[in-house]
């Protein structure tokens, strides 16, 4: 007997934001932290080749008040994307800031 084709996949990821963050759908701030990201994805049928359409993305939360208890968060992509994206422009601006201050500034 033949198995099934399989049909859909998913990927895991590692991201880590450096400031806390917000994601719509919660009301809770998210801290900063290293967090997996899993995404599931399926197969298009019907083309003569492969391709994915992305399904479902989920966030792991550790929970704070449970120790070593994890949560799966379901999220929009596009909204993790945008909350990486303000993470990585707070990072820059930090930066610019202290790269324009004077050697004798930076030591105090």
């Amino acid at each position: 007997m033949e198995g099934l084709p399989v049909t859909s996949r998913t990927t895991t990821s590692t991201v880590t934001f450096v400031y806390p963050f917000l994601l719509p759908g919660y009301s809770n701030e998210f801290p900063a932290s290293t967090y997996k990201i899993f995404a599931e994805d399926e197969l298009l049928t019907n083309l003569s080749f492969a391709a994915y359409r992305r399904t479902a993305t989920h966030i792991r939360i550790e929970r704070a008040d449970v120790t070593g208890r994890t949560e799966l968060r379901p999220v929009d992509q596009h909204d993790l994307d945008l909350a990486l994206s303000q993470d990585q422009s707070r990072i820059n601006q930090q930066n610019n800031s202290e790269a324009a201050l004077s050697p004798q500034e930076v030591n105090k």
